[in-house]
């Protein structure tokens, strides 16, 4: 039996990665892929933990070799799913999990038509504003362009097959669970 692809988006600062982080502590049988990026890390970020984080060369030729099961650039940077680990994972059974923006998001419903396509969505825009904001990681130019991307991104939550609001994050990460576990309900 294949593993079912599990793929969460959402905007940037909705937690995403907050949430993942507790699906995978509550559920080690899901696997995460880890996506490639020709971004910068962040203070923390670890290669081939949060991203595999690569030169732009290096990107253009998974891109190139049909290494990616999508890619997609987002502020001035490209992302991209490798496609070999998903594809094992899932033939040997497993639920993989992908992490990635709207736009990869789409790619991968075109490639993968049994995948389950969840959006997280904020409470509320002034919560996605102010994380955002509170990170302090990005200068003021970088979260203005972000919350222009997100406006962008919260208007295709209705491409998604399910849409979960990230009030709370153990309610979220159980909601997501549960779709990996049992993906036909």
């Amino acid at each position: 039996m294949t593993g079912p692809l599990i793929v969460v988006s959402g905007p940037s600062g909705v937690g995403k990665s907050t949430v993942v982080a507790e699906v995978l502590a509550r559920e080690p049988s899901i696997w995460l892929s880890v996506s490639a990026t020709t971004r910068s890390p962040r203070p923390g970020e670890v290669d081939g933990r949060e991203y595999f984080f690569v030169p732009p060369e290096q990107f253009d030729r998974l891109v190139a070799e049909d290494g990616l099961l999508e890619w997609a650039q987002f502020t001035g940077n490209r992302y991209g799913t490798p496609r070999g680990p998903v594809e094992d994972r899932r033939a040997a059974g497993r639920p993989v999990l992908l992490e990635i923006e709207v736009q990869g998001a789409r790619q991968v419903r075109q490639s993968v038509p049994d995948a389950l396509l969840v959006f997280l969505e904020p409470p509320s825009w002034e919560v996605l504003t102010e994380r955002l904001v509170g990170r302090g990681t990005e200068s003021p130019e970088a979260v203005a362009r972000r919350l222009q991307a997100a406006r962008d991104e919260l208007a295709a939550a209705e491409e998604f097959d399910r849409r979960l609001v990230n009030a709370d994050v153990q309610e979220t990460a159980e909601a997501l669970v549960a779709l990996a576990l049992n993906p036909g309900h």
